[in-house]
């Protein structure tokens, strides 16, 4: 294990290099991009007994530390997820790439000619925990969109991430770029994330996927900005000129579609004209799935739930939890989520054109939906590719972040000898 100057030495090298292969993913093709995340993705379907081997030590010193079986299947390489990874490197090949795009262009009265060029971040630094699968979704999103990454997975993860780390290295060898591309942290001290988040020298921004926690201490210490979210307390608020099948069908698919996802709902708004109708028929189906139910007063004049408590509105419960409020009005929906939303994702369902246009207008998050499950907050279902993660801030990327949301834009200026009078 390094010691802490070492682990700062071994950091810095890394910047170092990131930011000098930075330069040269700037200057590369589209083709040339392409080439590598093919290469990378034949690298991995040659490399399946060892991905499996490096695998098995990790879900052995998993098992033997006493992860539970959702954290082990996480940490699984199974033969489907490799598919995936190798599928997903086809998937961003065959994407449009975002560097160097042109847009708004105009003349001005001088005579100069003004507009915007799309172009990469430069380093990108990525955080996360437990799926050795990330590496790739990072990986192939940083590349195309002309990043260097430098990727630390968690340590229950390295084995699995040396392995998936080696057929990057190869796949980038083969295009003729740096390896120093990307980079998958090499060591477990957990010292290297100090390091990472505090070098703007060599690091541009900085990803975190995890728990709350891990990105909670990442905002609070980073010196590097951050694209991040917090939490997901989704809601979806039932109109009083809902359609009620449509709202049955997107309630419980938002809910229990998957319990510890961002974008699954936390909280179900009930217009008070509608509940009777539609909130015993909706905890029958929930029920069934095995969610439990805690409401407000009225909620639980109407079905069977425990209490809710000021604590639940706040709660991303990651689990199959529902917390259920009935409200008088369109304007004390908005209330509610003004108050207690994560900015995350949140849902009407109406078939009144002009509330469901207010819903857009006055509701402030990442993604607003009219009679859609919040399921949809993704960055595969938003035509992305695939996704690095979601932010909630409100400065350059907001939503699922994909490859332009890896990009910036600089301002152009063309001339022929123009002088300014």
């Amino acid at each position: 294990m390094l010691d802490k100057v070492s682990v700062k030495e071994y950091m810095a090298q890394v910047g170092r290099a990131a930011r000098e292969a930075s330069r040269v993913l700037a200057a590369s093709s589209t083709g040339v991009k392409n080439e590598a995340l093919l290469a990378m993705a034949r690298e991995l379907d040659a490399s399946r007994e060892h991905l499996a081997r490096e695998n098995e030590k990790d879900l052995a010193a998993g098992r033997d530390n006493g992860l539970d079986a959702a954290l082990l299947d996480r940490l699984a390489l199974k033969p489907q997820t490799i598919d995936g990874m190798i599928e997903g490197l086809r998937q961003v090949a065959a994407l449009p790439d975002p560097c160097g795009e042109i847009t708004d262009m105009s003349y001005r009265p001088s005579g100069i000619q003004v507009g915007k060029m799309r172009v990469p971040l430069g380093v990108v630094g990525i955080i996360y925990e437990s799926r050795p699968n990330v590496t790739i979704d990072a990986a192939s999103l940083c590349l195309k969109s002309g990043n260097a990454a430098i990727l630390r997975g968690g340590s229950e993860a390295i084995h699995s991430n040396r392995a998936i780390a080696e057929c990057i290295e190869r796949g980038l060898t083969a295009a003729g770029l740096p390896v120093s591309a990307v980079q998958v942290i090499q060591t477990t001290d957990r010292a290297a994330v100090g390091e990472l988040i505090t070098m703007p020298e060599w690091v541009d921004v900085i990803v975190p996927r995890g728990g709350k926690g891990l990105i909670e201490r990442i905002s609070r210490e980073a010196s590097v900005p951050v694209i991040k979210h917090l939490d997901g307390i989704c809601h979806v608020y039932i109109d009083a000129k809902a359609d009620l099948d449509k709202a049955f069908a997107i309630a419980l698919n938002a809910k229990t579609h998957r319990y510890g996802v961002c974008n699954a709902m936390e909280t179900l708004l009930v217009d008070e004209a509608v509940a009777a109708q539609i909130l015993p028929r909706l905890a029958d189906a929930y029920r069934a799935e095995g969610v439990e139910l805690r409401g407000c007063d009225k909620t639980r004049c109407l079905i069977e739930a425990s209490e809710a408590t000021e604590e639940d509105w706040q709660t991303e419960y990651l689990a199959p939890v529902l917390s259920i409020r009935i409200v008088a009005s369109l304007d004390e929906a908005i209330e509610h989520i003004a108050r207690y939303s994560s900015q995350h994702t949140e849902s009407i369902v109406t078939e009144d054109f002009t509330r469901g246009r207010r819903f857009l207008t006055e509701v402030d998050s990442a993604s607003v939906m009219i009679n859609a499950s919040t399921r949809f907050a993704d960055g595969f279902e938003y035509g992305l590719g695939a996704e690095i993660g979601i932010s909630t801030d409100k400065i350059h990327a907001r939503g699922p972040v994909g490859l332009e949301g890896l990009t910036s834009q600089k301002w152009i200026v063309l001339g022929d000898g123009h002088i300014r009078h």
